[in-house]
């Protein structure tokens, strides 16, 4: 193997998961997040993302945690299992920020994906696939 060839091997073997007996996130949150720079084809490293909750009866977004991405652009421990509750979550990537540093203009400020969480006994994963003129996100395994 060239040694060019070795680094990204192991980038993309990060990136598919740990292996049989392993443990990604050190944590073991139940909630946790994955971005992806498709312009690169590389993880997002550094992009800031802010994980809010919708109170439910005065119906305000409640900042829970601020976090950068990892170098391999995800995000372990959003959320503890002890704090997992039923509700409306939104997770809010600083894109702009993002794309700043790297010199690159963009289209989206920022991504806010809200989701709801209707049992603490299941984990969710929310992927973010970014480009600097589009973004796609889905519910993970």
């Amino acid at each position: 193997m060239s040694s060019r060839a070795a680094p990204r091997l192991l980038r993309l073997q990060r990136h598919l998961g740990p292996q049989e007996g392993s443990s990604m996130e050190p944590t073991d949150s139940p909630l946790t997040t994955h971005v992806l720079d498709t312009a690169s084809g590389l993880p997002a490293t550094g992009l800031c993302l802010r994980l809010s909750w919708l109170e439910d009866h005065s119906q305000q977004w409640m900042e829970l945690r601020t976090s950068y991405t990892d170098p391999d652009g995800r995000c372990p421990g959003l959320l503890m299992p002890d704090q997992m509750k039923a509700g409306t979550y939104k997770l809010t990537f600083d894109t702009e920020g993002y794309w700043r540093k790297r010199g690159q203009e963009s289209f989206y400020p920022y991504v806010e994906v809200v989701f709801t969480i209707t049992s603490n006994a299941q984990k969710f994963h929310v992927p973010l696939l970014l480009s600097p003129w589009s973004y796609t996100t889905y519910r993970g395994s």
